[in-house]
């Protein structure tokens, strides 16, 4: 299984192991991450799974869709050129080590 690691803003860090096809918001909320809301539940309905990624780990995946890219305008914390809603990002095999930095808020 691939592992995800999910840092909060004070650098804490917590490794979890997700089944393929996993979506990194499920993952954190089915394990109590906090700081990963998914009041919609995935339905790319709002930002509340709003993360960071560095350069490497953003090249990785697929590019984001026109609707992620307007959910993105509303996130409450401040959008990065390497922002991404944790909901979009499925997990694979090739994601294996994918590193998410939670922002200080999602409200």
């Amino acid at each position: 299984m691939p592992t995800v690691i999910y840092r909060t803003a004070a650098c804490e860090e917590t490794a979890l192991d997700l089944k393929a096809g996993t979506n990194v918001m499920e993952g954190a909320v089915t394990h109590g991450i906090d700081g990963i809301v998914g009041e919609c539940g995935g339905a790319l309905m709002c930002a509340t799974c709003h993360v960071y990624l560095s350069e490497a780990d953003f090249a990785r995946l697929p590019a984001r869709s026109e609707v992620e890219e307007e959910m993105l305008d509303s996130a409450a914390a401040e959008r990065r050129a390497t922002s991404r809603l944790s909901c979009q990002i499925k997990m694979t095999d090739e994601l294996d080590g994918l590193v998410v930095e939670i922002p200080d808020s999602q409200y």
